[in-house]
């Protein structure tokens, strides 16, 4: 799933690619994904791009008041196209098409999602916080309001597992599994440590393991073609999605927990004391 930094690249290649034209037309292929109906997707057509920005991990071009919000989901990408097809799009393929942004210049963009649970979701609205989910979002980790007196704030009381509390959109915006596992990993702290016992040294910590993790992912992404982001991404990861490595910090080998539709991985040795974690409904919550 893209998480805050590949949408924030996204939207930095966006305001290069897209700010000053107009659109052109655009097709919708997977009515499912778009969310709203007024405005209606052709107000669109013949208005121009003025802005690009990112909402946690949703991505909002402004276009001429109206503005294009998208959430990629787990499996939603945007392709760049230097020349979009004249032709009738079509649905299907190995990454179906759901919808085509034509530019007065001949270029665009489509989003595509693979696999067979469809998450992504377009809106067409007035203003951004007319998206449920760019309403309830939690502060950006990335703004300078971002401190750890305010972390601080949100774990008080929070009888939650460290990496849930981490992932929830209303409480922290753009975080999702991936750069959890990787913050935490930074941090030396266990994903299962309840939110609440955190001491004013580990808010510290976790904070600066926070805005490092992230900014030094932004700053790898930065001035990436939209197809290179997720290589980029794979590629700077150190736990997430490496189970049976071995840690660059440590060498041990990194580990993984699974859930139902997702996987956690962690290195004990960094955190966990070096003890490894069972699975989630024997492990017990380590201190």
């Amino acid at each position: 799933m893209p998480e805050l930094p590949e949408v924030e690249a996204l939207a930095a290649f966006l305001r290069e690619r897209v700010v000053g034209h107009a659109v052109a037309r655009v097709d919708v292929l997977a009515i499912s994904a778009l969310k709203t109906y007024d405005p209606p997707v052709t107000a669109l057509g013949g208005l121009t791009v003025t802005g690009a920005a990112r909402h946690g991990k949703f991505l909002d071009l402004d276009v001429d008041g109206i503005h294009l919000v998208v959430h990629l989901a787990r499996a939603g990408w945007l392709r760049w196209r230097d020349e979009v097809p004249t032709r009738p799009a079509r649905p299907g393929g190995k990454n179906p098409l759901a919808l085509r942004v034509h530019l007065d210049d001949g270029s665009g963009f489509d989003l595509t999602e693979a696999g067979t649970k469809k998450g992504l979701a377009v809106y067409v609205v007035r203003d951004p916080d007319d998206v449920p989910g760019v309403a309830g979002l939690g502060p950006d980790p990335l703004d300078g309001s971002f401190t750890a007196d305010r972390l601080r704030e949100i774990v008080a009381g929070k009888r939650t597992q460290i990496k849930g509390l981490l992932r929830d959109q209303s409480v922290i915006a753009g975080i999702g599994n991936a750069y959890s596992d990787e913050v935490l990993h930074v941090a030396k702290m266990s994903p299962f440590k309840i939110a609440a016992t955190l001491t004013d040294d580990d808010v510290a910590t976790l904070h600066e393991a926070i805005v490092t993790t992230l900014r030094d992912a932004v700053e790898r992404s930065r001035g990436l073609e939209a197809q290179d982001l997720k290589g980029e991404k794979k590629t700077g990861l150190r736990v997430h999605g490496r189970k049976g490595e071995k840690c660059p910090v440590c060498g041990d080998t990194i580990r993984e927990v699974s859930f139902a539709d997702s996987a956690l991985q962690y290195c004990p040795t960094c955190q966990t004391g070096g003890k490894p974690l069972a699975d989630r409904r024997l492990s017990r919550l380590l201190k």
